[in-house]
């Protein structure tokens, strides 16, 4: 890919992992943390994404790299449902529902939109 390097440089990644050390921080609060199953399933479906996005990356195909974003977006969608499972359980309030659901959407718009250059790159070649 033109100018990328790293995986760390797509901005799906970058706000992926924004996204995972919000939680992060989330569930170490107290009243949080009781939880362990949500916060171990919270923390499996937000660490994913980053992951999935770091090893499809280094599959060096982009057929495998945009099935590798899929799996990414499947666990951001998990994790924008756990999020919401967060204000249900009162871990937090609605604003703060909205600021990290927002920063899951902004990461699965990016994956999609790196997947349509992976598609339309594919086309040009083929």
């Amino acid at each position: 890919m033109p100018g990328v390097h790293r995986f760390e440089d797509f901005d799906c990644w970058k706000l992926s992992n924004e996204l995972k050390l919000a939680i992060y921080a989330l569930i170490e609060r107290p009243h949080v943390n009781i939880d362990r199953g949500f916060c171990d399933q919270i923390r499996d479906a937000v660490a994913s994404a980053p992951a999935n996005i770091a090893e499809g990356f280094g599959r060096r195909s982009d057929t495998e790299f945009a099935r590798f974003l899929d799996f990414a977006r499947g666990s951001l969608n998990e994790c924008r449902n756990h999020i919401a499972d967060a204000r249900d359980r009162k871990f937090i309030e609605e604003e703060e529902r909205l600021a990290l659901d927002a920063l899951a959407s902004r990461a699965v718009g990016a994956i999609a939109g790196l997947q349509r250059y992976l598609r339309r790159r594919k086309r040009k070649r083929a």
